[in-house]
């Protein structure tokens, strides 16, 4: 039987993120929909695609620094929402907070992963080993 992997955290509230995000997206203005919108919800799930990934990879780097490339365009985008008031300050507010957390989880976890990946596993050396000090 496989072994179960715990879901890193970021997973679970970049998932709240996502849904809350495609529930504004259902909202905008029509002639905003299909082109603003569109990017929005595509990014914001493809990010959540990375972090999948990300889980059950061995080498998470490479993908969590494409997460973090992704949720910095996820930035400007509801930025650029909020501007052209698609987006109250409020909802603005809620949706910058979500992807500031998670885009600093996603850092931590990238750190560690590279230290992780820059440092090999302890040896263990079996009992009477002659290299053994």
């Amino acid at each position: 039987m496989a072994r179960a992997v715990r879901q890193p955290v970021v997973l679970m509230k970049w998932y709240r993120v996502v849904s809350w995000m495609l529930d504004r997206v259902d909202h905008f203005p029509k002639n905003q929909r299909f082109v603003f919108g569109q990017r929005l919800a595509e990014r914001s799930i493809h990010v959540l695609e990375l972090l999948v990934e990300a889980t059950w990879s061995q080498d998470k780097t490479a993908i969590l620094a494409q997460a973090n490339r992704e949720m910095e365009v996820l930035r400007w985008l509801v930025r650029l929402a909020r501007d052209r008031k698609i987006l109250t300050a409020k909802q603005y507010e809620a949706a910058a907070e979500g992807i500031y957390e998670c885009g600093r989880m996603v850092g931590g976890w990238q750190k560690d992963s590279q230290r992780r990946a820059a440092s090999p596993p302890p040896r263990s050396t079996p009992k009477g080993d002659p290299e053994k000090p």
